[in-house]
């Protein structure tokens, strides 16, 4: 059984920067891919960026550029490092996994990945 554990979460003002973690334990091999998704009061919860095996990284076009997604070498954790935030980013962020690859026709569909964390909150202010 695989656990996420997010952390990182704050406030800050626009433009700002925050770097999400997010812990992984236990049989990592389901993991294939790990993606961070958010969820905003209201609104559906929305991929933001994800990253397989092979390293590959895909973004929400409203990220690119200003996010990035990462892993450690033993894959036991999972980074996105946010940049020049908007109050639109506010949301809560959720860290997720599935053993099947991600695909860029796929990867931003939530309902695929199985393993979820608990989230962490981000707040930014105008």
């Amino acid at each position: 059984q695989v656990q996420l554990v997010e952390s990182g979460g704050g406030s800050v003002q626009a433009g700002g920067s925050l770097r999400l973690s997010c812990a992984v334990s236990g049989n990592i091999r389901s993991t294939d891919c790990m993606a961070w998704f958010r969820q905003a009061p209201g609104r559906e919860r929305e991929a933001v960026a994800a990253v397989d095996s092979y390293r590959d990284t895909y973004y929400a076009d409203t990220v690119k550029g200003r996010f990035t997604i990462s892993q450690d070498n033993a894959k036991t954790t999972i980074y996105l490092q946010m940049n020049g935030l908007k109050p639109e980013d506010s949301a809560m962020y959720y860290c997720a996994a599935r053993r099947r690859a991600c695909l860029k026709e796929n990867y931003a569909d939530a309902g695929q990945y199985q393993i979820w964390g608990q989230g962490t909150q981000v707040t930014v202010s105008s």
